[in-house]
């Protein structure tokens, strides 16, 4: 997956993580980027191959959760809020 700030107000950055735990409307992640805060508006591609690859998707999203981890780690758990890929602009599947 790929993680940047969707704020100009962020400092720009792009974190490659992986991905622990993911589901329709939210996806789990360790990074050792001390950047993330709850609130940040973040743009989410998942999942990330390659800049060019067709079959990424990309969502707004929102930092939900921090979890402070062993070895300098963070766990960040995101919420997706829209699809933001040009071909579709959809939000997550309905919530149960």
């Amino acid at each position: 997956m790929r993680v940047r700030p969707s704020e100009p107000r962020d400092d720009h950055f792009e974190d490659l993580p992986n991905s622990v735990n993911a589901s329709k409307h939210g996806i789990y992640f360790v990074s050792k980027r001390t950047n993330y805060y709850k609130g940040m508006r973040v743009f989410v591609t998942f999942p990330y191959t390659s800049a060019h690859d067709p079959m990424n998707s990309e969502y707004l999203a929102e930092v939900v959760r921090l979890d402070t981890l062993p070895n300098g780690k963070f766990g960040v758990a995101v919420d997706l809020k829209m699809s933001v890929n040009m071909s579709s602009n959809t939000k997550p599947g309905p919530r149960a």
